[in-house]
């Protein structure tokens, strides 16, 4: 694909310069600032403060895979997890100016275990029961101790005369509730936790499935799911798959600090992913044409979303293919087949592959329970078999693609549960497989945005080969 012209003009070397000099800033005085465009914030997903970002070969992972630990990078750099909520120092310096009362606080610390609640862990610690009482009811508008977990965690600052100034509660990896002192009291609210990333690269190959592999390398396996998500227009996970196939993913990993110490919390955004298997190589890197709206694209530029997905679940097992000829496993005849067999747990999720509006839900004979859904240019997809429907579904509404419009379930002619996924255009079956075959890009990445793109996808994809150092441009971006 060659650049667009505005890649080439006197125009796309201004920015280039821009992207240049913020570059060279960072490795210079870390205080110095620069203009750049909004648009290249992504550069900073990869980029660490000068320091080396060379990937570190974790010894441990098991079945031939290998990770590579990255540099952190801050979160106000990054496009996504930006929280506009004040970090921990600077709660801790408001409430600290909220006192009323001279002298230094004193700070309690604590974990819930299992069988303990809020109100004996504070007891425990010489709290009086009317302060736990008035804790108690000044965070139940946001928070009900209730519903408490071991695990939850607290820190609690009193002044210097046994006043209450601040009740941090964290119920959840990445939000507090907070009950702090005020002019006009106490208030509460909630206040997200600061998270920070450290990139890490993951790199392995399929032995049964995409889950198993990413889970047993010691990595979170919901990975697999968004990896299926970013290739789903061209990659059936349940088709296509095969034992050896490869698979390479750059994503963050999100640390919250805690004592002083780094906690992981949770995976972050995928930034870039390849899969080289039986069905080709395919490349993804993350991109925002504007801040804070990102989409994966491929290395070309071309946009991966494309106008029907290749299956109408996430995970399946192909039970029987399309055909022209098959032996009917109930009715012992030989027909065509015109459509693909997803065999799935009853109760998975079905979703529409396409946006369109819904033309049918109800029972139709041998399909049992029937979804049907037009689309554009004359296609209609069918979904059969179904357990039952999303509720509030009605002919006439129009459906997004990948919109849950179902469940898989063995209702009608089968012999399990399963979805049989069939597509006509203009009345005639088609193969569902071929759906996005020979079409055009549906889009590609802005003219105005190439040049940002171009350093973008180049960096990313260095990180997803080897992990070579970069400079993070600090406040230049």
């Amino acid at each position: 694909m060659n650049p667009p012209p505005s890649s080439r003009g006197p125009r796309a070397g201004r920015r280039r310069d821009l992207l240049r000099r913020a570059v060279s800033l960072a490795q210079g005085s870390p205080r110095r600032s620069a203009a750049v465009p909004v648009g290249l914030m992504v550069l900073v997903l990869m980029m660490g403060h000068g320091t080396a970002l060379e990937a570190n070969e974790d010894a441990s992972v098991r079945r031939g895979g290998e990770v590579g630990q990255f540099d952190p990078v801050p979160i106000d750099s990054l496009p996504v997890h930006r929280p506009s909520q004040k970090s921990e120092s600077e709660v801790s310096s408001n409430s600290q100016s909220t006192r009323y009362s001279e002298g230094t606080p004193r700070i309690l610390r604590g974990k819930l275990s299992r069988g303990e609640s809020i109100s004996t862990q504070l007891r425990a610690q010489g709290i009086s029961a009317q302060m736990v009482r008035m804790i108690d009811r000044g965070i139940r508008p946001e928070f009900d101790f209730r519903r408490s977990q071991p695990g939850d965690s607290y820190r609690l600052s009193l002044d210097s005369q046994g006043e209450l100034v601040s009740f941090r509660y964290r119920a959840s990896p990445d939000e507090n509730v907070i009950l702090r002192q005020s002019p006009r009291g106490y208030k509460v609210e909630r206040e997200a936790v600061p998270l920070r990333p450290k990139l890490t690269r993951m790199r392995g190959t399929v032995e049964s499935s995409l889950y198993k592999s990413i889970s047993g390398m010691g990595h979170d396996p919901g990975l697999a799911s968004a990896f299926a998500d970013i290739f789903a227009w061209d990659i059936d996970f349940t088709r296509h798959l095969k034992r050896g196939d490869g698979f390479t993913i750059l994503y963050e990993k999100l640390y919250r600090e805690e004592d002083g110490e780094q906690v992981y919390v949770r995976p972050g955004r995928i930034l870039a992913a390849r899969f080289d298997g039986k069905v080709g190589e395919h490349t993804a890197v993350y991109f925002e044409e504007e801040n804070g709206i990102g989409s994966y694209f491929r290395p070309d530029g071309g946009t991966l979303e494309q106008e029907y997905l290749v299956a109408p679940l996430k995970y399946g097992r192909v039970s029987s293919k399309y055909s022209a000829a098959r032996n009917h496993p109930i009715l012992k005849v030989v027909r065509p087949h015109h459509g693909i067999d997803y065999a799935a747990r009853t109760g998975t999720p079905l979703w529409s592959v396409a946006d369109g509006t819904v033309i049918f839900k109800g029972v139709n004979g041998g399909f049992g329970n029937l979804v049907k859904v037009r689309h554009a240019n004359g296609y209609v997809s069918y979904y059969a078999h179904l357990s039952g429907f999303t509720p509030g579904l009605k002919v006439g509404q129009k459906v997004s693609q990948q919109q849950v419009i179902g469940y898989v379930g063995q209702t009608g002619l089968a012999t399990g549960p399963h979805v049989c996924f069939r597509v006509t255009k203009h009345g005639k079956y088609v193969n569902p497989s071929t759906l996005n075959r020979r079409k055009p890009v549906s889009r590609s990445v802005a003219d105005a945005s190439w040049s940002d793109f171009e350093l973008v996808r180049d960096q990313l994809l260095a990180n997803l080969r080897e992990g070579r150092q970069t400079e993070f441009a600090g406040n230049a971006l």
